[in-house]
């Protein structure tokens, strides 16, 4: 059980929670690294889904958005058993080809940041992957959810 409030890194993240199973956890006794980025890459699909634009919305827009670059910082390990939260914001767009996404993930029981990370993203055209000018929908739905930056 949770104790303490969360401390996120901005306000109003959309959150998913993941429960660490022995599958997760490497030869060294923590989750390894790569369920991290997994989670990352769940944790921004289902937020993607929360704002109404999923695969059949990708496919009708002949559209999509793809990771250019992601960094993650590991601060601390989770272990089996761990209940953990993974926070996720839009924090940039730029209304034509790129926007940006982080994440903040953390352990339910003490409220501590295992992990942040920051992806830049781009719009291709599905049908043959190169960049294109996002449709409509993705600079209204995912632009209404962009944060704003830090002052």
């Amino acid at each position: 059980m949770q104790s303490t409030p969360f401390n996120w890194d901005y306000e109003n993240p959309f959150t998913q929670e993941f429960r660490v199973q022995d599958q997760h956890i490497d030869f060294i006794g923590h989750v390894n690294n790569a369920v991290y980025v997994g989670w990352c890459q769940d944790a921004g699909w289902q937020h993607s889904l929360d704002l109404g634009l999923g695969l059949e919305e990708y496919k009708s827009l002949d559209a999509a958005m793809i990771i250019r670059r992601a960094d993650y910082d590991y601060i601390l390990s989770a272990y089996a058993g761990d209940e953990c939260v993974m926070g996720t914001w839009l924090s940039a767009n730029d209304h034509k080809l790129t926007m940006e996404r982080q994440f903040q993930l953390l352990r339910k029981v003490d409220g501590k940041t295992l992990l942040r990370g920051h992806w830049q993203l781009v719009c291709i055209r599905m049908s043959n992957g190169k960049p294109r000018r996002m449709p409509v929908e993705f600079d209204t739905r995912y632009g209404a959810v962009v944060i704003p930056p830090a002052v």
